[in-house]
């Protein structure tokens, strides 16, 4: 599926805004489908894959607070902006509370929406057919009996376990938290959880993708603007640390921001205050912060792109979520999790696999951790045949048997044998080096020893592969 080809769905009651809004984004080169009211919009979801759906709040019937509500439970992985002529910060809280990729305020600009929507299309393109986590969680683990139909998060493993059991002693304390991770383990949902278990949890959490942003207009992202602050700035908008005051604001992708923004992060972390771009008054929130990163900030400080001090702020409580393949534990009631939500999703009834094709999903490496498991179980469900998953509905082999999995998922060129050789050779090698690490928890020279490179080849393999050791003790 490309999804760039893939329209944005319009949904206001008022004919000359639909007619306006379609032709601006048409000379922008974007896609677009209309409907009259949150109703007609349902339908159009129904019928057609969207990219992302940009919606009026105030509409006779299905208004847009509904529309966003439903979009959320059904549709998580497509982004909603919202569109009001009541543009306040309650009423912009309470849209990205419920859900809202974000909201623009009329009348706006052509240069606000087009950003905004540049924006959510880097996050659709990304995370198409991803893991997005629900809105609500719950959590599965050995002494929790607790409903599995919206959780996302799965904690059968000793490690799940005690990181569970961290969350809970931290998650009602104003301490600034970091997760760390490879993409798809889970950070999102750590942070969400953490909210949840807060006194901060009737009040917001917003997140916010720090890739996703432009660089240029990444201060008036965290901080908002007052009117006229730049070019396309026609009303004044309060930032996503404005937003979440007295909630909890998460960070992704930390590892992402300029080194402008790391200053004036630094300064909200240490007095909680600011100004919006363009303004002069100092305003004032009480915010939890977490961070989340799949990068090394270590590396990063010492290569001089990320601030120390910035760095010592973030670095309060460290969480590292584990990759798929150290907690095999986790992969039977994933894959059951799945299956199940899939059946829902595509209206399918596929029993639970059998101990055999169970045995290949434990044995896969997982390189795309949780977001590789879902995407193989809903593309096995979507094509079988029968109402069971076997062998060859799968796309995946054993660690030891090959490299269908990701020759499969990933675009036709990858079937050069070079690449395939070459391809697996790191997903080995990285795979060897972690183990190394363990067994020596962490000790650099040990491991390097163990796997018979000089210290210095394993610390420039170990760069390769974006490793910390300290991440292994």
């Amino acid at each position: 599926m490309n999804t760039v080809d893939l329209p944005i769905l319009l949904v206001d009651d008022e004919a000359n805004m639909l007619r306006v809004m379609e032709a601006m984004l048409r000379r922008e080169g974007f896609s677009t489908i209309s409907a009259e009211d949150g109703r007609s919009a349902l339908n159009v979801l129904q019928n057609q894959q969207i990219r992302i759906i940009v919606t009026d709040l105030k509409m006779p019937g299905i208004g847009g607070m509904t529309l966003l509500r439903e979009c959320n439970t059904r549709y998580p992985d497509i982004p909603v902006i919202v569109v009001t002529a009541h543009g306040t910060i309650e009423t912009a809280v309470e849209a990205m509370k419920i859900g809202a990729f974000d909201y623009i305020t009329k009348p706006f600009d052509l240069s606000e929406i087009r950003h905004a929507l540049l924006k959510a299309a880097a996050y659709f393109d990304k995370n198409a057919s991803g893991f997005h986590p629900p809105v609500e969680t719950d959590l599965i683990g050995p002494d929790a009996n607790m409903p599995v139909h919206q959780t996302g998060l799965i904690a059968a493993s000793k490690h799940m376990q005690q990181i569970l059991q961290i969350v809970n002693r931290i998650a009602d304390s104003p301490s600034t938290i970091l997760l760390m991770g490879e993409s798809g383990t889970g950070k999102e949902l750590i942070a969400g959880l953490i909210h949840k278990r807060s006194a901060r949890k009737d009040y917001p959490f917003i997140r916010v993708n720090c890739a996703a942003i432009p660089e240029t207009l990444m201060e008036s992202e965290f901080f908002g603007h007052e009117r006229g602050a730049f070019t396309g700035a026609v009303t004044a908008k309060p930032g996503r640390f404005e937003l979440a005051d007295k909630g909890t604001l998460l960070l992704d992708e930390i590892s992402e921001i300029s080194s402008e923004v790391q200053v004036k992060l630094l300064r909200v972390i240490q007095e909680r205050e600011f100004e919006r771009v363009g303004g002069i008054r100092t305003i004032r929130v009480d915010v939890r912060l977490i961070a989340a990163t799949n990068c090394n900030l270590d590396e990063l400080v010492a290569e001089g792109s990320f601030r120390q001090d910035l760095f010592y702020r973030l670095n309060v409580v460290p969480i590292r979520l584990p990759p798929l393949r150290e907690r095999p534990e986790d992969i039977p009631p994933l894959v059951n999790f799945f299956i199940n939500r899939m059946n829902k999703r595509l209206n399918r009834n596929i029993r639970p696999v059998s101990s055999k094709v169970m045995d290949l999903f434990v044995k896969h490496d997982w390189p795309g951790n949780i977001r590789e498991l879902e995407n193989v179980i809903e593309r096995a469900v979507l094509l079988c045949d029968s109402d069971e998953l076997d062998r060859q509905c799968l796309p995946i082999d054993s660690v030891e048997s090959g490299y269908e999995i990701s020759a499969l998922s990933s675009t036709e060129n990858k079937w050069d044998l070079k690449n395939i050789v070459r391809e697996k050779t790191a997903s080995v090698e990285k795979k060897v080096l972690i183990q190394a690490l363990d067994r020596t928890r962490g000790n650099v020279s040990r491991a390097a020893k163990l796997v018979g490179l000089s210290r210095k080849g394993f610390q420039l393999k170990l760069q390769r592969h974006s490793i910390d050791p300290k991440l292994h003790k």
